[in-house]
């Protein structure tokens, strides 16, 4: 199950607190104050893996506190600290505030540790106050409370290439063939309901790609799954704009070009001003590869807006590997050395 949106309640753990406490031993005549200090709360500590890619084990929770800190105790014995308690999130995770929806903090690296919310501190006990004027100390500190906040967990997938289309397009054939993801494959529209993230190896190095379920018109709006997904490729640095070319499909290939432009720039103009290949997949079913005034179409209208075209196809694997290619000459930044 892909969750990308999630409500918590967090609390960091209460401070101990110190000791008010003197020695009384035998043989001691006046033994001094001897209270030990209390634990410090436990945090909330974030922490992003890139085994995640989804909040579905913070979809049922509406509350997580840290640990309290143990009280300090005679014989100068200090409270244990509190438990931490650490959220393994997805890379690409934003942390907002729920009440003002102000971004707290982006956790858009991998192994990415970071203390949210320090624990209450933990009160002093009486023998820290011991002076020489108040040889006998009859108090101690008590511990600070830890903070508490409302926050919303929204994932941003974290992806070096997007793959966009209108609805069965040829998307997730495409990822699963040039990935190690295994999304549903079908003949019927919408098969794919959530993103599938794959990591695409090639001459000893590798990207990460993110398939995200079909678009349609009016999907900058909210119609379809529009902006439930749209803003999984706001990371990205390079769109794969995928056309489904063969033209029983009912929708011109210039056309579903069109659409997709329009939605990307009424979404955000951001996303219109990303680097992007036009890819024209199932070019197997035409009787000859690469030759058919549909095609040719697509190619010209690519050309007209500077934009890279290749046609593939995703279901026999011709052109892939000039796609994959493509790719990572695209995405320097994005490519990691594999070790």
């Amino acid at each position: 199950m892909f969750i990308d949106h999630v409500n918590l309640l967090l609390k960091s753990g209460k401070g101990g607190n110190g000791s008010v406490s003197f020695r009384r031993e035998k043989y001691v005549p006046r033994g001094g104050p001897d209270g030990g200090d209390g634990g410090r709360g436990g945090h909330i500590i974030l922490k992003t893996a890139t085994s995640c890619y989804s909040l579905v084990d913070y979809r049922h929770l509406k509350h997580l506190s840290a640990g309290n800190g143990q009280n300090g105790s005679g014989g100068n014995k200090s409270g244990a600290d509190g438990n931490d308690l650490t959220l393994i999130l997805p890379v690409g995770t934003l942390v907002r505030d729920a009440e003002t929806s102000e971004l707290i903090v982006d956790l858009a690296k991998p192994d990415l540790e970071y203390t949210f919310l320090p624990g209450g501190r933990g009160g002093q006990g009486n023998a820290r106050f011991k002076s020489s004027t108040n040889q006998t100390p009859r108090f101690a500190q008590p511990g600070e409370l830890g903070q508490t906040i409302h926050v919303v967990l929204e994932l941003k997938l974290v992806a070096s290439v997007g793959l966009v289309g209108l609805p069965n397009a040829g998307k997730s054939t495409l990822i699963s063939k040039i990935s190690n993801a295994r999304p549903k494959i079908a003949d019927y529209p919408f098969t794919t309901l959530r993103p599938n993230l794959g990591v695409v190896d090639y001459n000893n190095q590798s990207l990460v790609v993110a398939d995200i379920p079909g678009l349609i018109e009016g999907a900058h709006e909210g119609v379809g799954m529009g902006t439930t997904f749209l803003k999984h490729i706001e990371r990205t640095e390079l769109l794969a704009i995928i056309i489904d070319s063969w033209p029983n499909t009912g929708i011109d290939p210039v056309k579903q070009l069109s659409i997709l432009q329009k939605e990307l720039e009424e979404y955000s103009f951001t996303l219109l001003r990303k680097k992007k290949i036009i890819v024209a997949n199932k070019i197997d079913l035409f009787p000859e590869k690469d030759n058919s005034p549909a095609l040719d179409a697509l190619k010209k209208k690519s050309e007209e807006l500077q934009l890279e075209f290749i046609a593939i196809s995703a279901a026999t694997g011709y052109n892939v590997t000039q796609l994959i290619e493509m790719m990572f000459r695209a995405c320097p930044k994005r490519t990691q050395q594999k070790t």
